[in-house]
């Protein structure tokens, strides 16, 4: 078969369809006939081609869309834009950028006088908020330059002196300081809080001290930093064992003032008996926590002396921890309230997105196991940003709050409405077919562009645009909430007030 045949039968095809003769049906039918006729026409295909140049990870995104034209692709794409967050791109910039500057100012900490000077400059450039390509090339250049002529004579002559790799920058150490640097080496290796010293730690402390010129052989490093892992071994088992010692006294402390409070008459006893324990321990225990002992033994003491006019106080405000108490009770019912009404958006007195989500499930589930079908509409009110910058929030708020009250007037009671987020909303409406869904859709929209928006004696004009899909017609329930989503932003894109299915 000709292309010519194939054209014509193209024709009758969007004739017998009773479709009019557009570019995107008349492609649609060529295609479909050429492909009758056994003919490979590159540009049938060009999906498939377009998304082979995506990444793997696209790839498998854009299987279960089914996307058969060129035209579906665009549109998918434009609405992943659209929801990307691109205020991402501006955060890692601005990491990147102070990330620059620390290193820069490192870098006005060596000595070299080039390396500060362009360092400095440097950090002037990422200042400058509006600063040009060239310059930034230019300091490149700058950095280029530098690192190509940088003179490493004098590292290497160290390194014939302190027998080091070029990039180890240990200074050199000089005879004449090397009883000194290990009499602070021996200092460091005595523990801060443990009272007892290990047998290593003297051993190499005694030899430091007897032979500081060890500190040039290789060996002694790995030895030096054993011991002191060692040391702060040490601190750390001394310190946990005060931790413990101290949190036994405050345990004691606290089990003892909780008895003396629901035991108001013997409270003086109960506070002897706690200095009777502390006084045992601070005589039992040999800890570096006496201190700490101490300050609670003055504690319990203070306490003993006012133990009786604190039992005045509560006898005396019993009728104020009575009130308190009920006062609790009440709120307590109020929170538990709040809880069960936690489903509903506080604004248009729908429901949330959680509770949107929960019911979604709820008949993803029904429509798995009975093969009840359910039909999603997504609207979004056309200009809303223009409605908050012209009348304010409180405005934006306001027809937010009637838009939902439209909404709910609309819908059956059988079916699940509420704020999707922003000023998105979501209906979810049970065993309706795509007509059913497009019919309720448009008289929502014609309510809308109906009613009468008024602010503070000033109306605002409101519409809304919608989306629409049937579960039955998608492999999951993701791409169905997802075809919803493309439809409205295609609706968005066809002029909005309108519906797209």
């Amino acid at each position: 078969m000709t292309i010519n045949q194939i054209i014509k039968k193209a024709l009758e095809r969007l004739k017998d369809e009773n479709k009019l003769i557009t570019p995107e049906a008349y492609g649609e039918a060529f295609c479909k006939e050429a492909k009758r006729a056994g003919m490979l026409v590159e540009e049938c295909n060009p999906v498939e081609r377009y998304i082979n140049t995506l990444n793997k990870e696209f790839q498998l995104e854009l299987k279960q869309y089914r996307l058969k034209t060129a035209q579906e692709l665009m549109r998918y794409l434009i609405s992943k834009l659209n929801r990307m967050n691109p205020t991402n791109c501006a955060e890692l910039l601005a990491e990147n950028q102070l990330l620059m500057k620390r290193i820069l100012e490192s870098v006005e900490l060596f000595g070299n006088k080039e390396a500060c000077e362009l360092a400095k400059k440097s950090i002037d450039l990422l200042s400058i908020s509006n600063a040009s390509k060239e310059q930034y090339i230019t300091y490149r250049q700058a950095w280029m330059n530098f690192i190509t002529n940088y003179d490493t004579t004098h590292v290497k002559a160290q390194n014939k002196t302190a027998n080091s790799h070029e990039n180890d920058f240990k200074s050199i150490i000089k005879e004449g300081n090397l009883r000194q640097i290990a009499a602070i080496i021996i200092a460091s290796l005595v523990p801060s809080i443990a009272s007892n010293i290990n047998e290593k730690i003297i051993k190499i402390s005694n030899t430091l001290r007897k032979n500081p010129e060890i500190l040039t052989m290789d060996s002694i490093e790995k030895e030096i930093k054993a011991a002191i892992k060692l040391r702060i071994a040490l601190d750390k088992n001394a310190l946990k064992e005060m931790i413990l010692s101290l949190d036994s006294v405050l345990g004691k402390l606290s089990v003892g003032l909780i008895a003396m409070i629901e035991k108001s008459d013997n409270s003086n006893a109960e506070i002897k008996d706690i200095k009777r324990d502390l006084e045992d321990l601070n005589k039992q225990t040999d800890l570096d926590f006496k201190t700490a002992h101490n300050k609670l033994y003055s504690i319990a003491i203070s306490l003993e002396e006012n133990t009786a006019l604190l039992s005045k106080d509560l006898k005396a405000h019993d009728h104020e921890v009575k009130f308190l108490a009920k006062k609790i009770e009440i709120l307590e019912k109020e929170l538990e309230d709040a809880k069960k009404n936690s489903n509903e958006d506080f604004l248009t007195k729908l429901f949330n997105r959680r509770a949107l989500e929960d019911y979604l499930d709820i008949k993803e589930s029904e429509y798995l196991r009975y093969e009840r079908d359910y039909s999603i509409v997504m609207f979004d009110i056309d200009y809303f940003k223009q409605v908050n910058d012209t009348f304010g929030h409180e405005a934006g708020d306001a027809v937010l709050s009637a838009f939902g009250a439209i909404l709910k007037k609309e819908c059956r009671t059988v079916d699940i409405v509420g704020r999707y987020g922003g000023e998105e909303f979501l209906a979810i409406l049970g065993e309706t077919d795509l007509e059913g869904a497009l019919i309720f859709a448009q008289k929502v929209c014609k309510h809308v562009g109906e009613a009468k928006f008024m602010y503070q004696n000033q109306r605002i004009k409101v519409t809304v645009s919608a989306g629409v899909s049937v579960r039955s017609k998608f492999p999951s329930k993701k791409a169905t909430l997802n075809f919803a989503d493309e439809k409205l932003y295609l609706a968005k894109q066809n002029g909005r007030n309108k519906v797209e299915s």
